[in-house]
This record gives C-alpha cells, structure tokens and sequence, in this order.
C-alpha cells in the first residue's frame, strides 16, 4: 500500500521523536509518498530549529541522513486544487498540498498534525494513527 506521509513524520522519525516507533511500525512494508515540495519544507523546517537553537548544523546533517535513508516517492500534485483547499480551510499551502496528494492519488495519510488530521476527516481521507 502506498502511503502519503506528512514532513512532521519524517522529521519525528529522523529527531527519535517519542512517535517514531508508531511511525516505523504502521508504515513498515509500505510504500510512502509525499508531494515534490517536501525536501524544501523539511529544510525549511530543519533550519527554522537551527535557527531558534534547537539544532546544531551537525544535527541537520545527521537528521538529512537519516531522511535519505527512508525511501519515498515525490509526486507532482494540482497547485490550484490545493491553494483551493488552503483557502477552503484557512491552513498553509504546504499542509494543503499533502492533503491534496491524499485526495487525488487516494491514498490514505499518516501525519502528527491535529490540524490536518481533522481537515483530513472532513475530506474523507483515510488517516493512519
């Protein structure tokens, strides 16, 4: 089965986040998927936390690497489709287009976001928790 995991599981994953295990374990023997822009939102992110001296550069490196071994396909998605649903639910366009991916591949999605697990509900996204 193919998956769409949201950039907050990767990032539990590659920070040993307490989540990781649940992660490991729903998504083990199944393929993930992430819409293109997730490299670019997990270096945002990477550096946001260096940025408030949450991570030093070692960390970011050693957080890439353990990204690069988590195998997942990008995938190109409908902007307009997904800036439709940013403004249907006042959320960011990067949480939107992972909605998006969800909806138009069918794919079920696995996220930490409280937000985006309750706008996935209301498309009728199946959710992996």
């Amino acid at each position: 089965m193919r998956i769409v995991a949201d950039t907050n599981v990767f990032l539990a994953v590659a920070m040993n986040e307490p989540e990781k295990a649940g992660i490991i374990r729903i998504t083990q023997g199944h393929e993930l998927v992430a819409p293109k822009v997730l490299p670019y939102e997990l270096g945002n992110a990477l550096t946001a936390m260096h940025k408030r001296c949450i991570l030093s550069p070692k960390e970011i490196t050693a957080a890439c690497v353990v990204i690069q071994t988590v195998p997942f396909e990008l995938r190109s998605l409908n902007i307009r489709s997904a800036l439709e649903l940013a403004g249907r639910y006042r959320i960011y366009a990067y949480d939107a287009y992972f909605l998006e991916c969800a909806l138009s591949f069918r794919l079920p999605l696995i996220t930490l976001d409280a937000g985006m697990k309750r706008h996935a509900r209301d498309l009728q996204i199946q959710l992996l928790e």
